[in-house]
């Protein structure tokens, strides 16, 4: 991260010369600054649409036709997996391609991601289209009102064919993040947020039904990301507009050995957070993951907005690596971790002390919890939030198979610890179990390998300088 003295660089829309190594870290840490910015901004476009939303749709339909559209929309958590990490793989490719100048192989990463991911689209819509008729769509929403049981299905339809074409349409997306210019995505999604509210606006203007609502609410991104890549491949970079010209093997075979590492991460890590509730359920029932669930909930607005201002690292790194600017990467990365676990600690051990208090006040006294609760809380916040930063670095260079390994085992090593914890310990388990599985698996092993990394970087970077 730049020092104080840069932060007016992070304010400024003019860019930096890139012809000089002073400007070029300049200008990374400017268009890292926008997209921070801006991801923060479409988020609180995001909330505030939901905020007038919920009580006009929940008005609108009623409790149980409502009921059914969250229920529909909350399998866009499980479909986020879809495009099998492929999106990430393009978004590495370009940001290398970017370090080395190379236009030729991002248009080809572009061109091979983008029919990549609209294989997948097809692949979707297909499958859905074959078993639509045969599926019992209001027994499998367990609805019983005429109108909720007649739209379960046509609602449902609306939703899985929006969200698909929305995967290959995302490669716009990933470019504008490859390029550092993922401040362009934030605003388009804060206008996609905002049709989406209009639409559904319309909607129940007109009294039309639940799959009209649908397509306004999940529509109106759709047309937001579709008028971004018309402006991106249309006018910006028109040169990496995909052409099936453009694809080859040799690429495609890089973007998928990416994609699927970055799956079998991002599963492994989301297997390691949401097993939580699984286990305190299974072990305590369901009403001790209230007991949980609220407490996790306040920390984890912590990392939600680290993580927003840390994740414009990743292309940068990748920039960095790609044109041998070790220093740079050596000097950000060890900026990024002293302030990350500073803006961790700081709330964290803030909620350690009035935590309960704070809770108290949000839902009552319902939830009352533990000193050891907190405590747990606090620790697993810091370090998965020095983590995130760690692995924001070895994402953009590209450094997968090493996080794969460890995900994985750190997945297993918490879940079993979670099972004897919790049945020892009661929900305080929970935290701690994964904190101490994250030390072992994931923290140490970085701890000794990123400094050879970073060895291992800076020499090949020298090997090349002096064509050794």
């Amino acid at each position: 991260m730049a020092r104080p003295a840069d932060l007016r660089g992070l304010l400024r829309l003019r860019a930096f010369d890139t012809g000089t190594d002073e400007g070029r870290s300049r200008e990374r840490y400017r268009r890292a600054g926008l997209t921070a910015a801006a991801a923060v901004a479409a988020k609180m476009v995001g909330v505030a649409t939901a905020v007038v939303t919920v009580p006009l749709t929940l008005n609108y339909l009623g409790v149980e036709r409502y009921g059914l559209w969250i229920t529909i929309s909350s399998v866009s958590l499980m479909l986020g997996f879809a495009d099998l990490g492929i999106g990430n793989g393009v978004l590495n490719t370009v940001s290398d391609a970017n370090g080395q100048d190379d236009r030729e192989l991002a248009r080809r990463a572009v061109s091979s991601g983008f029919f990549l991911l609209s294989a997948i689209c097809f692949a979707i819509i297909l499958i859905f289209a074959l078993l639509y008729s045969f599926v019992p769509w209001a027994r499998v929403y367990n609805v019983s009102s005429v109108d909720a049981m007649r739209e379960a299905g046509p609602a449902t339809a609306v939703f899985v064919l929006v969200w698909a074409i929305n995967i290959p349409l995302g490669i716009v997306q990933r470019v504008q993040l490859g390029y550092q210019k993922g401040f362009v995505n934030y605003a388009w999604q804060a206008a996609g947020s905002l049709l989406g509210l209009a639409g559904a606006l319309m909607v129940i203007e007109l009294e039309l039904g639940l799959p009209w609502l649908v397509l306004a609410l999940v529509g109106g991104p759709l047309v937001s990301v579709l008028l971004n890549g018309v402006v991106e491949f249309g006018w910006v970079r028109p040169w990496l507009r995909p052409a099936w010209r453009l694809c080859t093997r040799a690429v495609t075979r890089r973007i998928l050995h990416l994609g699927v590492l970055f799956f079998v991460i991002q599963l492994s890590m989301t297997f390691s957070y949401f097993s939580d509730n699984i286990v305190i359920a299974q072990i305590l029932g369901s009403a001790a993951v209230t007991q949980y669930a609220i407490p996790a909930r306040l920390f984890g607005f912590i990392g939600i907005i680290l993580g927003m201002v840390m994740a414009p690292l990743w292309p940068a790194y990748g920039e960095a690596v790609s044109r041998g600017d070790m220093p740079w990467v050596r000097r950000t990365l060890t900026r990024s971790l002293v302030l990350t676990f500073v803006f961790a600690a700081v709330p964290a051990l803030a909620l350690f002390v009035f935590g309960g208090l704070l809770i108290q006040v949000w839902v009552g006294d319902q939830v009352d919890p533990s000193v050891w609760l907190l405590g747990g809380l606090s620790v697993w916040t810091i370090l998965s939030a020095v983590g995130a930063s760690l692995a924001v670095f070895l994402n953009g260079a590209s450094v997968l198979r090493f996080q794969t390994v460890c995900a994985v085992i750190m997945a297993a090593g918490a879940f079993a610890l979670k099972i004897v914890f919790v049945d020892r310990w009661g929900v305080a388990g929970v935290p701690w179990a994964v904190a101490i599985s994250y030390t072992v698996f994931i923290a140490v092993p970085m701890a000794i390998y990123v400094p050879r990394l970073l060895r291992q970087l800076a020499k090949r970077s020298r090997e090349e300088d002096t064509g050794v």
